[in-house]
C-alpha cells in the first residue's frame, strides 16, 4: 500500500476557536456557501491549508486566474470572510472546503496533482510536547509532496523563527524535493501581506518562507 491510499491517523494540526458570526458573515454563508463549496473531482491547481481570512487566497487567485485555487479552513469566520470576498470581486477560480486538510487530501485529491500547495502560518505549536501537532512534519509532508505534479512548489510561510528553521530541515530532509533557494527565499512579491503578518512585523518577528519543488 502506498502511503497516497495508507490513510494518516488524524493528529490536529489546529485549535477550533468558538466566537460568534457577524450579520455579514451568516449572510455570505448563507447565500454563498452552496455556491463556491468544493466538489469532489473539480480540478484543483493550487491548495491552500489554513486560509485564513481568506484575504491572501483573494488576492492570490485574482493574480492568477487561469488556475483554480481551493482553500481549506477549519474555522467558520474565516470561511465566511472568504466567501463573501469572492463575491464580491467576481473570482471564478475559487473554492472553499470547511474540513480537516488531511482527511481532504486523503479523498479527494489524487496523486501528481496539484501545480503549488500554500501553508502560510500555520500554527507553530511551541511546546516541544505539541511539536507532533504541527503541520510541516515528514509524514504531513509526504501526503503533501505525493499529490504534487512533479516540478510542484510546496510554499510555507511562518513568523516563528524555530519553526521555521524546523521546516527547513525537515523539506531537505525529503529526497523528492529541492529547495528553490539556498536556504530561506527571499520574500516573494506574489504572496500577499496579511494582516497577521502586519501584526508579527509589529511585534518585531519577521516572516520566514520556504519554497521546495517536487522532482
Amino acid at each position: 500500500m502506498t502511503t497516497v491510499d495508507r490513510p494518516l491517523r488524524i493528529v490536529r494540526t489546529y485549535h477550533l476557536r468558538g466566537g460568534r458570526l457577524s450579520g455579514r458573515h451568516l449572510d455570505a454563508l448563507e447565500r454563498l456557501a452552496a455556491r463556491y463549496d468544493f466538489v469532489p473531482g473539480q480540478p484543483v491547481d493550487v491548495l491552500e491549508i489554513g486560509s485564513g481570512m481568506g484575504d491572501a487566497t483573494a488576492q492570490m487567485a485574482a493574480a492568477d486566474p487561469q488556475r483554480q485555487y481551493l482553500a481549506v479552513e477549519v474555522h467558520t469566520a474565516g470561511v465566511a470572510n472568504l466567501l463573501h470576498l469572492i463575491d464580491e470581486r467576481g473570482l471564478t477560480n475559487v473554492r472553499v472546503a470547511e474540513v480537516d486538510a488531511f482527511e481532504l487530501l486523503a479523498m479527494h485529491i489524487p496523486a501528481n496533482s496539484l501545480h503549488a500547495v500554500h501553508v502560510f502560518f500555520p500554527d507553530p505549536w511551541p511546546k516541544t510536547r505539541h511539536h507532533k501537532r504541527r503541520l510541516i512534519v515528514p509524514e504531513r509532508v509526504a501526503v503533501l509532496r505525493e499529490r504534487m505534479r512533479s516540478g510542484g512548489v510546496l510554499h510555507c510561510a511562518t513568523d516563528d523563527e524555530g519553526y521555521a528553521h524546523a521546516m527547513l530541515e525537515t523539506l531537505n530532509a525529503d529526497s523528492h524535493l529541492r529547495n528553490l533557494f539556498d536556504g530561506f527565499a527571499p520574500r516573494p512579491a506574489h504572496r500577499p501581506v496579511t494582516k497577521f503578518e502586519q501584526r508579527a512585523v509589529r511585534a518585531g518577528r519577521r516572516a520566514y518562507d520556504v519554497m521546495f519543488e517536487k522532482r
